[in-house]
This record gives structure tokens, sequence and C-alpha cells, in this order.
């Protein structure tokens, strides 16, 4: 997990979560996209992706699917 940063906007923090996600208008339906998170910014990454329906699931950082990316 280590070099692992959260993806919000000028966030330097470690990252402990995985946001795996899709867009449908763009990517096919078992395709999945990560965007990481502190613990601090789990919550409203999570719910930015969710309102959009994109989130599909949230995991530890150490448990990203070797097929995501």
């Amino acid at each position: 997990m280590e070099g692992m940063v959260c993806s919000a906007k000028a966030c330097r923090a470690e990252a402990s979560w995985a946001h795996l996600w899709n867009n449908p208008k763009l990517h096919t339906a078992d395709r999945r996209k990560v965007w990481l998170a502190c613990e601090d910014h789990r919550t409203s990454l999570g719910e930015f992706l969710s309102v959009r329906g994109f989130l599909v699931e949230t995991v530890p950082a150490d448990a990203i699917p070797a097929t995501a990316g």
C-alpha cells in the first residue's frame, strides 16, 4: 500500500480506501476505474461518485482487484 496517495484535490495523505467505479456512458459494465481515498476523504469522494451513479463498491486500498485501473 506504500505510495498510494488520496485522489482528492490537493490531498497528499496516504490512501487507505479505494472507490471502484465506472461511467456507463464510457466504460463497459465490467470495467473498474479506481479513486483512492484517505480516511478524511472517503465519504466525500464516495458521495461524488454515488450521486452520479458511478460508484460500484469501496474496498480497502490493499484489496484493489488486479483487473481494476
